[in-house]
């Protein structure tokens, strides 16, 4: 039993004030104003680099042209409206990260007002992880993973090929964007283990002795993982699945340090 709750209650204060139902729709609205209005400048700001970026991302594969024998590396669109669409894409994908913060920020100033102190303190450190891990898995997608998967789609590649005839790779604008978003955003979104284990764990749904007899189906989960996420060649695939077993174990870790205590009786 505790001997005085209330001073329990004023060690942990909250800082929300009695609204009404009509008041926090309002102040709901505004913080979705500014995170849209958020989105629409970055998205702008994108759009006018849009090119750039667009380089950016085409850059290993550049390189692995010329290197491969293409003096004029390019890539080619075969619909009218496909490379303007692809700017569009390049734009959004941009803007989404980059008001990202932002957006998470409104967010967290709209719900931290009815949390109490050591609920804050114990979410921000997630909010803090979400970008950064974020970030870290395509920084890992795009400066590892790219690099040796277009060397292997590309080894394909035949001066002479089958009777004579050249193979060649002639790949289209919009389709490369897609695939290096979708590797982008797979290895973003995996890389979220960490957080979505420990949060798991300091409400105590999972515990890290359970995390610990689960590792071996969780290993093969996650190369199935890959398998679906990743394109068909072994390299990328074993490029996700590894760094997600990595992360499985610093899961377990931070499982341990912030797992609920059990109560002595």
């Amino acid at each position: 039993m505790l001997d005085n709750p209330d001073k329990l209650i004023d060690d942990d204060p909250i800082d929300d004030k009695p609204m009404p139902l009509l008041d926090h729709l309002v102040e709901l609205r505004r913080r979705l104003i500014f995170s849209m209005c958020a989105f629409l400048v970055a998205f702008a700001g994108c759009y006018y680099f849009s090119g750039r970026i667009f380089y950016f991302l085409a850059r290993p594969l550049a390189k692995l042209l010329i290197a491969h024998g293409n003096a004029d590396p390019h890539l080619i669109y075969t619909q009218l409206y496909e490379a303007f669409f692809t700017y569009l894409k390049v734009a959004m994908f941009s803007a989404a990260f980059i008001s990202f913060p932002i957006i998470a920020g409104q967010l967290w100033m709209f719900i931290a007002p009815g949390l109490y102190r050591s609920e804050k303190r114990a979410l921000l450190p997630f909010l803090i992880a979400t970008p950064v891990l974020f970030f870290m898995g395509g920084a890992l997608a795009y400066y590892v993973i790219f690099p040796y998967a277009w060397s292997f789609f590309l080894s394909f590649q035949s001066n002479t090929g089958a009777g004579g005839v050249p193979i060649e790779l002639n790949a289209k604008v919009g389709e490369y964007l897609d695939l290096v978003m979708k590797l982008i955003f797979a290895f973003g979104i995996t890389f979220q283990l960490p957080v979505l284990i420990t949060l798991l764990a300091k409400v105590g749904i999972v515990s890290p002795k359970g995390l610990g007899r689960f590792r071996r189906y969780a290993y093969v989960g996650m190369f199935i993982v890959a398998a679906v996420l990743a394109p068909p060649d072994v390299f990328t695939q074993c490029g996700l699945a590894l760094p997600l077993i990595a992360l499985y174990e610093v899961s377990i870790l931070c499982a341990r340090m912030v797992a609920p205590k059990p109560v002595e009786v």
